[in-house]
């Protein structure tokens, strides 16, 4: 009789769905529960995406700060030493910074809103593939009214069907 070896594979993470309770200028996420109340593992790369996306990145030294009052550079404590620890890599984006910003458009001194939520989306997206975690990615950012740009990724597995997801990012100006 051989004894039980544990598995070797790899587990999806736990499945993060939108909770729509709180109020329409922000964003929550709750744990996915099975109908026997345990929890649901599958779509394992939406939900990575999901905190990619939801997680607000370490700013650089040389960001402007949406609160000219602080020198809070934000990021996740867990980024630390994520590298050396378990082979990761600093998770989130940086859109936080355009919170306070007016959307610019492309002829603007400091460079259209929209192009730079795109780079900020793709900074956060590229590690998925330069990982093999997905094989590519594509967006689409189309500014829909004057506070809000939205965002349709397609993440590519492969052969694999493209999963298309959509986030919408919202900018409120100073009043």
């Amino acid at each position: 009789m051989t004894p039980d070896v544990p598995s070797l594979t790899p587990t999806p993470d736990i499945r993060l769905v939108q909770n729509n309770f709180y109020p329409a200028y922000s964003v929550t996420l709750d744990w996915q529960l099975l109908g026997d109340g345990s929890l649901d593992d599958t779509q394992a790369l939406q939900t990575a995406v999901a905190v990619a996306l939801g997680t607000d990145a370490l700013a650089d030294v040389d960001d402007v700060l949406p609160d000219p009052d602080s020198t809070d550079r934000l990021g996740w404590w867990g980024d630390m030493d994520a590298a050396a620890i378990w082979n990761g890599w600093p998770i989130g984006t940086k859109l936080w910074l355009l919170r306070r910003s007016a959307i610019l458009g492309p002829g603007s001194k400091l460079g259209a809103t929209q192009a730079w939520a795109n780079d900020y989306i793709c900074a956060a997206l590229q590690p998925f593939v330069d990982r093999k975690i997905c094989s590519s990615f594509r967006l689409l950012s189309l500014r829909v009214d004057k506070q809000r740009i939205d965002v349709l990724i397609h993440i590519y597995r492969g052969p694999k069907t493209a999963l298309q997801l959509q986030y919408q990012v919202l900018w409120q100006g100073i009043r």
